[in-house]
């Protein structure tokens, strides 16, 4: 089951139940999408997953994962990552990352995304738009790479070509380097980080039975960070706003799928080349 670098190798079979705990946190995020409006609580999101999470017979990743008080980490403007649900009111403009996980009989989903409320300001709408490209360009390059460090050379050149045509007011975005994908199954967290950025190091070698969490967090301004008094939330250091979007992937035999995508990630890769494997479950 495990290689000698510990990288967790899944079995076809549980490679399925992460694609039903997957599907659970599809729907959990498809909801708190639909529900989510100004003048909502960043608690009331929570509750909406919490529900789907419940009813579906699976349990929260994140609730009480060392101590995590919620079932999801909503964070606003410039939170970065591991925003506490709570009274927060959510008010136009406001720039929400919403990431979720749920367990299906001990395996894992986790996936994240970024809505920008309405009355928005066109670069908050950009960050997100060009932060979920390079989710998919970092996730596309697994289909063909040996190595797992192609998904932070995709996620780079995705900003760079974002900074040659002007986006974030002609400013390069900011890749948060302090927190990056993971491995994921039998536990959240597992070897071997996912590198949102290019190094010297080649990465990982890819093979079939990884499952890899993708999830590239771009800010429109530096990107250094500092954690709140709470020691969960994230924010930028210099105020500036921040987007984060994640997928959940398998390595296969025949090719890749995206197990926290309702559609496996068929529509998304397809207008980058990529065919993704179907499982049934």
């Amino acid at each position: 089951m495990f290689g000698r670098d510990r990288i967790e190798y899944k079995t076809p079979e549980q490679v399925l139940l992460m694609r039903r705990a997957g599907l659970v946190v599809a729907d959990a995020l498809a909801a708190v999408r639909a529900e989510m409006r100004p003048g909502l609580t960043t608690a009331d999101l929570d509750a909406v997953a919490a529900d789907v999470i419940r009813s579906a017979g699976a349990t929260p990743s994140f609730l009480g994962y060392h101590g995590f008080p919620a079932t999801l980490c909503v964070s606003v403007n410039d939170e970065i990552v591991h925003g506490i649900p709570g009274p927060r009111v959510l008010a136009p403009g406001d720039v929400v990352s919403v990431d979720c996980g749920a367990i299906v009989e001990g395996w894992h989903g986790d996936s994240a995304m970024t809505v920008v409320l309405d009355d928005a300001d066109p670069l908050d709408v950009e960050l997100a738009a060009t932060t979920e490209r390079a989710m998919w360009a970092g996730i596309a390059a697994l289909a063909g790479a040996d190595r797992l460090g192609a998904v932070g050379e995709a996620v780079e050149d995705v900003v760079d070509g974002a900074a040659a045509a002007g986006a974030n007011g002609g400013s390069r975005y900011g890749v948060v380097q302090e927190y990056v994908g993971h491995g994921i199954g039998s536990a959240m967290h597992q070897p071997p980080e996912v590198l949102n950025y290019r190094t010297r190091d080649r990465g990982a070698r890819l093979k079939p039975g990884m499952c890899l969490a993708v999830e590239p967090m771009l800010v429109r301004g530096s990107q250094a960070s500092r954690v709140l008094e709470d020691d969960w939330t994230v924010v930028t250091a210099d105020g500036s706003r921040a987007g984060h979007w994640e997928h959940s992937v398998a390595v296969l035999a025949g090719g890749i799928t995206v197990l926290t995508a309702h559609d496996g990630g068929a529509a998304r890769l397809a207008e980058l080349g990529v065919e993704v494997v179907a499982l049934e479950v």
